[in-house]
């Protein structure tokens, strides 16, 4: 696999691509946001904020021409009626989708699983793991559509290697990994569409301010420190890259 860590990526690497992004309020998604725009892509930008969205539509808007669009979705009461409405809407404007980044998630609560409250337990599964199965099962025709396609999932450590305490979070992870190692084979002889996952590693955000409230956040790297993976795994680069997760920081 390329080093894609010390890979120096050109300015239109992601020129002509139209690229999905859910979780862009905040975080992590609205850094992928900012990165991909940079790097010359369309950008359809998902999160349950109208006002977060409008913010960043602006501020990206300002530094480039090219078209973003967003749609607030709460993807905790959405249901796949609601899917499927947003993907005929990009049905009519768009051809093809080049990329999905399934990058929304929620924290739940860290207790044990004998402690573990149902409803938080099923909110966070439809977060974190039912939104990314039916906004990528519904965009697959359009991804189909493009030559090289790629669909991320933002994946953790603790949906590698079980934690105690981190409940239904880390339950929707473990779910992820094995959705991107299906889908990927699935999709591997019939398309050129391309499933891998990111484990970001821990980052400075609220989710992370939110699991350890008592650790001094510059410890961990910025948002925008991390972003090399996700550039790589959208690239053309990574064409034969598929069914793989990836750290993106070192262990």
């Amino acid at each position: 696999m390329l080093d894609f860590k010390s890979y120096k990526f050109p300015s239109n690497t992601l020129e002509d691509k139209t690229i999905v992004i859910t979780g862009a309020g905040s975080g992590i998604g609205r850094e992928i946001a900012k990165c991909y725009s940079r790097l010359g892509a369309e950008l359809i930008l998902l999160s349950k904020s109208q006002d977060k969205l409008e913010t960043l539509h602006d501020e990206l808007s300002s530094d480039n021409s090219k078209n973003i669009l967003i749609q607030p979705i709460d993807f905790a009461l959405s249901e796949e009626k609601d899917y499927v409405q947003i993907v005929e809407a990009l049905s009519e404007e768009y051809s093809k989708i080049d990329g999905l980044v399934n990058n929304a998630g929620i924290l739940g609560e860290k207790k044990s699983i004998e402690q573990y409250n149902y409803k938080t337990w099923k909110q966070v599964m439809t977060v974190n793991l039912d939104a990314g199965f039916l906004l990528t099962k519904h965009l697959i025709p359009l991804l189909r559509e493009s030559k090289s396609s790629s669909v991320i999932f933002t994946s953790s450590g603790v949906g590698k290697v079980g934690r105690p305490y981190w409940g239904s979070y880390s339950v929707s992870k473990f779910a992820t990994e094995g959705l991107m190692q299906i889908l990927s084979e699935e999709l591997q002889n019939t398309s050129s569409i391309r499933v891998n996952c990111i484990n970001p590693g821990a980052v400075r955000t609220k989710m992370r301010k939110s699991a350890y409230p008592a650790e001094n956040p510059e410890i961990n790297p910025l948002a925008s420190e991390i972003m090399k993976p996700y550039i790589f795994l959208m690239s053309d680069v990574s064409e034969n890259i598929n069914g793989h997760s990836i750290d993106a920081q070192e262990n």
